[in-house]
């Protein structure tokens, strides 16, 4: 996956300082779904022999220090040419991608949830399959418009690019954060982050942990309005489906969730 052009930019200068902030470098990776799974892939690897999955971002880079960090990143910055049209299409994932993060890891705060960390790193990473869907299909961004207008009632946005390409975001989203070696509760939650209907109304063979990551990355996505920036759309048909199963887990009223709504978008989260 392609890094995004600024921030290889900023880590560039940053690593060329005489003593490079960790604390710096590691908020910089966090901002970039690629670099950030490059990063915890090796993190993860059988080399490092970790007894639990990391997916904190500031974790890793302390666990690899400034050098490999930065050798990393060197790595990734001679990866190729984007073109200028790409790019462009790209930075509505990057936006989104940053800003959904940001309002899971607020999101997580405000409703006590006991794994801040990992709903950011969820918001960061469960549209990872775009990027890679665009290289392998130049249609793709048309065909998720198309997906994000049909979402509404039992059909999901998924289903659309099913119907169209043989395959969807979601499930090329959950082999890559399989390969970058995320905790696999974190790849099923990005493997079923357009499911949340069926998992929400199935009260036996779904797990908390599962619900409780959705249920943030849907609040926070349309918060975020995903739907516009993504979709092109002036309706989130998606959330008009699932709105009521998930406030309705997370012990929300409507009043509640417009007003938590209003506070994100004051604290400049969620964009």
């Amino acid at each position: 996956m392609p890094p995004q052009p600024q921030i290889m930019v900023d880590l560039q200068m940053e690593q060329v300082m005489p003593n490079p902030d960790l604390k710096t470098i590691a908020k910089l990776i966090s901002q970039d779904p690629g670099l950030s799974g490059a990063l915890l892939k090796i993190v993860n690897s059988p080399y490092f022999g970790l007894a639990n999955k990391v997916s904190s971002i500031q974790r890793a880079v302390n666990l690899l220090g400034s050098r490999s960090v930065i050798n990393m990143i060197n790595a990734l910055s001679i990866r190729g040419e984007m073109s200028d049209e790409t790019i462009v299409i790209l930075n509505r994932f990057w936006d989104t991608a940053q800003d959904v993060a940001m309002t899971c890891l607020t999101l997580a705060k405000r409703i006590g949830c006991e794994a801040p960390d990992e709903a950011y790193t969820l918001g960061l990473f469960h549209n990872c399959g775009i990027p890679l869907m665009l290289k392998r299909f130049p249609q793709y961004m048309t065909v998720l418009e198309e997906a994000y207008y049909s979402a509404s009632g039992e059909r999901r946005v998924v289903d659309t690019e099913n119907r169209l390409l043989n395959t969807n975001h979601a499930v090329v989203g959950y082999f890559t954060a399989k390969s970058w070696n995320l905790p696999l509760h974190l790849c099923e939650a990005i493997a079923n982050h357009h499911n949340a209907l069926a998992i929400f109304s199935d009260e036996t063979s779904r797990d908390a942990q599962l619900k409780n990551l959705l249920a943030i990355l849907k609040m926070a996505e349309h918060i975020c309005g995903c739907y516009r920036v993504l979709g092109n759309q002036e309706r989130d048909h998606e959330w008009e489906s699932i709105q009521r199963v998930v406030l309705e887990y997370v012990g929300l009223s409507e009043y509640d969730f417009e007003t938590l709504k209003e506070t994100i978008h004051d604290l400049g989260a969620g964009g």
